[in-house]
């Protein structure tokens, strides 16, 4: 019998309605999310990728509730989150927490760095008093690389990697078990980025923390990953071990964002795959298999058949007919 996933997420669902125009009086929604399923096993890093606008972001908040899917199911050691409500979901949110992609518009400015860190705390009772919320904050603070003189300055005193630093600390605040990551590093300098990569992953190992860490930065990704999932237009189209995947990617969208990876030996030079046309509209997704409309290996039927995720090897998973048929 195998173990229960740490998280399994099973057909998610999340479609916005269109605001203003024609479209929003015939009741036209954007399917930013379409049928997302995948698990992950405790202590593992899972890696989402794709172009802006493919639904990585939306699926992260959506797992963790802080917008309201609109179907689907995630359960989180077993249970349903998305069917929490009142104190039973206040109660798991300590169990998950998120980094944001922006260390600038996520710390409040007029909220001392104690305050931030530990709002977490004392809203879950952590702490019986100041005194103990500002020893924990400190504890913390020395924990991502800053320190007690840190304490009382507000958010822009500090830096962009600072405040991401800052931005880390309040996830860690109230001991979760899984952490989202929004393209945490998109927002800092390249020279920063690899610092706070390296904090990340000295922390999943102390803490034993499971990330799903969203990016567009398929470099970064391939460093951190356990395994790794690609998403096209609110769907994921392949989903593997992260060597199997860079080392061997079957779809065609996962083979065009490689293609694109800078390297650093000219010799090993890839073979740039240029996409056709423009990421069709979220409101009106094509037929059939959703990137058959750029795909330079479509046959007809990519336009009729609706493409489900197949395992064409042992955890190595594709959405393809003409890959995986």
């Amino acid at each position: 019998m195998e173990p229960t996933p740490f998280l399994e997420v099973r057909n998610l669902t999340k479609h916005f309605p269109v605001k203003g125009g024609v479209l929003a009086s015939k009741g036209a929604r954007v399917h930013a999310v379409d049928g997302v399923s995948f698990s992950m096993a405790r202590g593992e890093t899972l890696g989402l990728v794709g172009e802006s606008g493919s639904g990585k972001s939306t699926t992260g908040r959506a797992i963790l509730r802080l917008i309201e899917p609109t179907s689907g199911t995630v359960l989180l050691e077993g249970e349903d989150v998305t069917r929490m409500r009142g104190e039973p979901l206040r109660r798991l949110r300590r169990d998950m927490q998120m980094i944001f992609q922006d260390p600038f518009a996520s710390l409040d400015p007029t909220m001392t760095v104690a305050s931030i860190v530990g709002e977490g705390i004392e809203i879950h009772g952590l702490v019986r008093n100041r005194k103990e919320r500002d020893a924990r904050v400190v504890q913390l603070l020395e924990t991502v690389g800053l320190g007690a003189q840190h304490l009382n300055r507000r958010a822009h005193e500090f830096s962009g990697g600072q405040r991401q630093r800052i931005g880390i600390a309040r996830a860690l605040a109230v001991n979760p078990k899984l952490i989202v990551a929004d393209e945490p590093v998109s927002a800092l300098d390249v020279s920063i980025q690899a610092q706070v990569v390296n904090l990340l992953d000295d922390l999943q190992r102390q803490f034993g923390l499971t990330y799903l860490f969203i990016a567009h930065d398929l470099s970064v990704v391939e460093h951190v990953s356990t395994r790794v999932a690609v998403m096209y237009l609110g769907r994921i189209v392949e989903i593997a071990q992260a060597a199997e995947l860079y080392g061997n990617p079957r779809h065609p969208y996962t083979e065009a964002l490689l293609s694109a990876v800078p390297v650093p030996d000219p010799a090993s030079k890839r073979n740039r795959i240029l996409l056709e046309g423009d990421v069709p509209s979220p409101v009106t997704p094509p037929s059939g298999c959703r990137f058959h409309t750029r795909c330079h290996m479509r046959v007809p039927d990519c336009s009729k058949n609706e493409q489900t995720l197949k395992e064409i090897r042992p955890g190595h998973w594709v959405a393809c007919q003409v890959r995986a048929p």
